[in-house]
């Protein structure tokens, strides 16, 4: 008897292994069918970095929440208005407007800066005035700004708290289920780190040595960019821009004799700072009108235009502003040279489903 109930416990075992190795593993939900995890991006032409050089590369994992987050509505105060909502792929992570609209259709006094190629910036300074100092301090900005998401970090991290699907991405990416305002931000960063721009026709042409990728007027804004018209002053490196702070007299007003925005000035208080904004990077440039921090100048030609004729004069106009002599046909090829810097890569969309 004891030896046929050994047997039978056996035969029970064997059983129950078998429905284990034969059972389907579960369906993924929505959310994840619309967000899997994939692999970091390939780096593509015109970018000679890569994420292991970085002091501590995202992750597959985190760059997934990230995504999620980005568009998640839910971290705003009323549900209405996510990262993507100003920083919008389809535009080159910036906005078609002057100034970026917030929750109950408040204004704000800036255009969203564009982010893209920011895993590897020299000089960690976000935000159109240098504010912020990380990715990660920039990401939770809006969140608790009053004109643009409207809520607060605690409300934030009530609200996720609450969505229980959230938690086990969060022990994906970080080992635990906890939600904390840090590791919301980690993954925003990390999110951001990953979306890149470059496979340019430009990076075609210079990199891959294709003649043919660029037109000749092309070619000549690209001598003038680097030449006769200086852009490459503030405008360098793989992602055309010194991440520093220039005043160009954009929103001087010359009877009042102030900016409408004091820019860099607000944060640093040193006078040679005042109207002073971070140089953009030039990557999906002509995916991002109008220009400027505060939007006022409506298209590329415009902004050569600006830089032909010196600037705004002002007291604290950047000494690298100054009369360039284009003429239009150069003016224009210089336009040209820029439209030639829209990325290659596909545009990122939002996921179609969200953690519930």
């Amino acid at each position: 008897m004891k030896r046929f109930l050994l047997i039978s416990a056996a035969a029970a075992i064997a059983v129950a292994a078998l429905a284990c190795a034969t059972a389907k593993p579960p369906a993924p939900t929505a959310w994840e069918q619309a967000n899997p995890i994939e692999p970091l991006p390939a780096i593509p032409a015109g970018l000679d970095r890569s994420f292991a050089e970085l002091k501590e590369p995202p992750t597959p994992e985190r760059a997934r929440l990230g995504r999620w987050l980005f568009f998640d509505t839910r971290l705003s105060a009323d549900d209405s208005i996510s990262c993507a909502s100003c920083h919008r792929p389809e535009y080159g992570f910036s906005e078609p407007t002057p100034h970026s609209t917030g929750i109950r259709g408040q204004q704000g006094g800036r255009k969203a800066p564009a982010f893209t190629n920011q895993a590897w910036t020299l000089y960690p300074h976000f935000f159109w005035d240098g504010r912020a100092a990380s990715l990660e301090e920039q990401a939770l900005g809006p969140v608790a700004n009053p004109v643009e998401m409207g809520n607060t970090h605690d409300a934030m991290l009530q609200t996720l708290n609450g969505i229980a699907a959230y938690k086990p991405y969060f022990k994906e990416a970080f080992g635990t289920e906890e939600i904390t305002k840090d590791r919301v931000a980690k993954a925003l960063a990390d999110y951001e780190r990953t979306c890149l721009s470059g496979d340019s026709a430009w990076d075609r042409w210079k990199k891959n040595r294709d003649e043919s990728a660029v037109t000749e007027e092309v070619k000549l804004g690209d001598s003038l960019f680097f030449g006769k018209a200086g852009c490459n002053q503030c405008h360098l490196g793989q992602n055309l821009t010194d991440s520093a702070f220039h005043n160009l007299g954009i929103g001087w007003d010359p009877a009042a004799k102030r900016f409408a925005d004091e820019g860099r000035y607000a944060v640093t208080k040193n006078d040679a700072d005042r109207g002073a904004f971070k140089t953009p990077g030039l990557r999906d440039v002509a995916l991002r009108a109008p220009y400027m921090h505060d939007g006022s100048v409506a298209t590329l030609r415009e902004t050569v235009d600006h830089y032909n004729k010196g600037g705004n004069p002002n007291p604290y106009l950047d000494p690298k502003v100054s009369k360039l002599n284009l003429s239009d046909a150069e003016a224009n090829a210089i336009v040209k040279f820029m439209e030639a810097l829209n990325s290659g890569l596909p545009v990122e969309k939002a996921p179609a489903a969200f953690p519930r």
